[in-house]
């Protein structure tokens, strides 16, 4: 079945145009300003007039939360809200009950992708004090990378023992991505404030509990093993503006070590904990209003290569309650394009640039093939937008949690269509579950 996207602005590798674009299958046949009359026979017309047209946008940092953990959400649910968002492909973390640090889990996890996610996914393999062996026989055509908790996690984990991450970075096959922070300094700040409140802790500590000094000192270890054993080093949610200068400057594909910037610490700062306590408390922590300013310059800049979301919901009972005892994380999938475009509107970025650090750029460092442009035989995944301001409401979430730190908030473009593989799978508040997504497969 051929379809054509009619008279929509494309935003493509800097680039901003009015053109049809013709779908033939799952590909891209034919970017072009005057399609043939043969083309148009028997095709389907999108109408995209006074529509923004972009290649889907790839999610590099996700929590489904499947297996194990669905009360709080999973991979049916969470790559439905995706596509609503424009969100094309996810990569998701192995944090799931039981976790994800063997290759025979990781087939089962691409099993329930392939029954059950709207759009393309792909998942982590975890790295833990004990699995050197399987990951070092993890394949670099199906799996994203090796996921490195150098700060506090779940289960079995965390890895902060010098000689065992010294030998994931020498031995990893494939790129190492991290989360960085140091948990002695975590526990030593946290004693500190429990000295001084009990159980009482306000959330406004938490940026000083889990501290600017606990992220960069882990984050800058990981830099330093990677340069010693020229391991390909990916940091994620970078938070502090001592971090921006850890990733390589200059071309992107010729990066060693990139980093990741997620949505919540570009759009709030820490007086955000005033108003949302909880619900804003996320690890990495978000920070000040400089840190924040400073990150948006990194991402503009290049410095930092990726905007992804951190997805990680929780039921709304676990955000609840006492600071020590509250989950960190919360949902943004659905609304991480919404709110890069409205910070396009606040002057922060251009429409070229959102799109390459969204959708290019994980393309282009994960080394995804055929995915992230929009070029003449690629994988048909695209989404459409446009000017057309709404509220984020209890009543518009897709979210199984049911909540999102963004309620009430009202923004300047929604998402109208998204296409993964040349099928419709979201259209203005309709999802089409007759197609599914693939694995993505990298050309490493």
């Amino acid at each position: 079945m051929k379809k054509i996207i009619q008279g929509g602005t494309l935003i493509n590798e800097g680039r901003i145009f009015q053109a049809d674009i013709l779908l033939e299958n799952d590909r891209i046949a034919e970017i072009s300003d005057h399609l043939s009359e043969a083309q148009f026979e028997n095709a389907e017309i999108i109408n995209a007039q006074d529509h923004y047209v972009i290649p889907g946008v790839i999610d590099d940092q996700v929590h489904f939360r499947e297996p194990g953990l669905t009360r709080k959400g999973d991979i049916a649910e969470g790559s439905r809200a995706a596509a609503a968002g424009g969100v094309t492909s996810f990569m998701d973390m192995p944090n799931v009950i039981p976790p994800t640090t063997t290759l025979r889990l990781l087939e089962e996890k691409q099993e329930i992708g392939q029954r059950n996610s709207l759009v393309n996914y792909s998942f982590y393999l975890g790295a833990t004090s004990e699995n050197i062996e399987e990951i070092r026989k993890a394949d670099p055509r199906t799996t994203c990378g090796i996921k490195v908790f150098m700060g506090s996690s779940t289960g079995n984990m965390l890895v902060d023992h010098i000689p065992t991450l010294e030998r994931i970075f020498a031995e990893a096959p494939l790129l190492i991505a991290t989360h960085c922070e140091d948990t002695p300094l975590i526990n030593k700040n946290l004693a500190a404030f429990r000295q001084r409140y009990g159980e009482a802790i306000p959330p406004e500590a938490h940026p000083l509990i889990r501290s600017r000094e606990a992220c960069f000192k882990s984050s800058s270890l990981a830099a330093t093993l990677a340069r010693k054993y020229k391991s390909r080093l990916h940091i994620l949610h970078l938070s502090t503006a001592e971090e921006t200068k850890l990733p390589d400057s200059g071309i992107r594909t010729q990066k060693q070590i990139t980093g990741e910037v997620c949505v919540h610490h570009l759009w709030f700062n820490d007086q955000a904990y005033t108003s949302k306590g909880n619900l804003v408390k996320w690890n990495p922590a978000i920070k000040t209003e400089q840190d924040r300013l400073s990150l948006l310059k990194a991402v503009k800049e290049g410095r930092i290569d990726i905007i992804a979301t951190d997805h990680a919901p929780h039921l709304l009972s676990e955000k609840n309650g006492p600071y020590t005892q509250a989950a960190s994380g919360g949902p943004m999938i659905q609304h991480s394009l919404t709110v890069m475009l409205e910070l396009m509107e606040k002057g922060y970025f251009s429409l070229a640039e959102i799109v390459d650090r969204m959708c290019h750029a994980p393309a282009d460092l994960f080394h995804i093939s055929q995915r992230g442009y929009l070029r003449k035989g690629y994988k048909a995944d695209i989404c459409i937008f446009k000017k057309s301001p709404w509220t984020v409401t209890k009543d518009n979430l897709l979210y199984r949690c049911g909540w999102s730190p963004l309620e009430n908030t009202s923004f300047t473009y929604q998402v109208q269509l998204t296409l993964v593989n040349g099928h419709k799978v979201y259209e203005k508040g309709t999802f089409y579950e007759d197609h599914k997504g693939e694995l993505l497969l990298f050309e490493r």
